[in-house]
């Protein structure tokens, strides 16, 4: 399974200028644990960085910033790691826990903003395989005992 056929194709994105504050109440209004940083290039809006919730808690209201002081680009990840959407669950895993990340942006091929991936994304997705297997298991079982009476 590729992770175009299942990401979220609706994620919200701020710029660089936005404060911490502005990101924060987005964060809120959207109901999202962070916010993906993006310049547009050519029309395209390119991810360049990503703001979660833990950032601004860890980061910045645990050392008592002033929220409305600080910029999105001030506080943001700035090591980008995203996945295309070709690239395949096992391998978009394996990025994630290799780099111990949540949440990757996923990029088409000029490396534009198509979408996000959660774990939360994948163990939905890998939960409702395992459903699948269960009753599989389950018809199996009836299927045998039907046959034997």
């Amino acid at each position: 399974m590729l992770v175009g056929e299942f990401c979220n194709r609706e994620v919200i994105i701020v710029d660089r200028a936005t404060t911490i504050l502005e990101a924060a109440k987005l964060m809120r209004s959207e109901h999202v644990g962070d916010l993906v940083v993006t310049d547009n290039r050519n029309g395209q809006q390119v991810p360049v960085g990503i703001l979660t919730d833990r950032d601004i808690v860890v980061e910045l209201l645990a050392e008592e910033i002033e929220l409305d002081k600080v910029s999105v680009g001030d506080a943001m990840s700035y090591e980008l790691l995203s996945v295309t959407e070709q690239d395949g669950l096992q391998e978009t895993i394996e990025k994630m826990s290799g780099r111990g990340v949540r949440r990757l942006p996923v990029v088409g091929d000029a490396g534009e903003l198509v979408g996000i991936v959660t774990v939360d994304d994948l163990i939905e997705l890998i939960a409702e395989q395992w459903n699948g297997l269960v009753r599989l298991v389950g018809k199996e079982l009836v299927g045998e005992q039907t046959r034997r009476d």
